[in-house]
């Protein structure tokens, strides 16, 4: 009779598994049967992700296409017109109030064409930063100079601007 090496092998298995009790015997076979379930679930999941990621990274390189497409067009556009027959002091005024800085305003005067100079007292750093970026993004309005000191309370500030239209 011939003896291969798996046969060896397998007989070593068999004669080692005999020696175990009935109890060790069924975990160590139903470990060796949960091992491949275990792992085709692992290749699965890792399948899937990798699916998933594959997804992302393409909707990222779509949307980074659009964008070096749209880029130069975004960049290019006018600032949004001011409402028609309103001066730069109407705007000013009114977006202030909006904004919640009519108790700061502390005064305004033309500055030259286009150009407004605003005071403003104990007016929170917070709101005059959204306010002067709402400016600019809603009606084109840029910040020429700006002097910003502390107002002695925490988040106030005392501030001189001239604000430029256009």
């Amino acid at each position: 009779m011939k003896l291969s090496a798996d046969s060896l092998t397998l007989g070593a298995a068999e004669r080692w598994l005999a020696t175990l009790s009935g109890r060790e015997r069924r975990i160590v076979l139903f470990g060796a049967a949960l091992v491949p379930v275990l792992l085709v679930f692992a290749v699965l999941l890792l399948d899937r992700s990798v699916s998933q990621a594959h997804q992302r990274l393409l909707k990222k390189r779509t949307d980074l296409a659009w964008s070096q497409v749209a880029a130069p067009e975004i960049a290019g556009s006018p600032a949004p017109p001011s409402p028609a027959g309103e001066s730069l002091l109407v705007i000013v005024d009114r977006s202030a109030r909006e904004a919640g800085l009519a108790g700061a305003l502390a005064g305004s005067e033309p500055a030259g064409p286009g150009r407004l100079s605003v005071r403003l007292q104990k007016a929170s750093f917070d709101a005059l930063v959204g306010w002067l970026a709402r400016l600019a993004q809603q009606n084109g309005i840029r910040v020429d100079s700006a002097t910003i000191d502390s107002a002695g309370a925490p988040g106030l500030v005392n501030a001189a601007l001239v604000l430029h239209a256009g």
